[in-house]
């Protein structure tokens, strides 16, 4: 293998949006992340509704109710 061109892998540490933290090793010093296996539906067993309420006002403030061309 040649050297010089490989990435330095260092301490990692991988915070989640729930509060969750764990420590891995990456080529970055810090990731941020939405959902972890401590709070993923998947794993828990319970169901998480995301705020999608919030996504479509925004789509509709962006662009307006538009009619179709029907």
């Amino acid at each position: 293998m040649k050297s010089g061109i490989h990435p330095n892998y260092v301490r990692c540490e991988v915070t989640c949006g729930c509060g969750a933290k764990f420590v891995t090793r990456s080529t970055v010093p810090k990731i941020n992340i939405e959902i972890c296996s401590s709070c993923h539906p998947f794993y828990t067993g319970k169901q998480k509704f995301v705020d999608t309420a919030g996504r479509i006002e925004k789509f509709r403030r962006k662009y307006g109710e538009r009619k179709s061309a029907m």
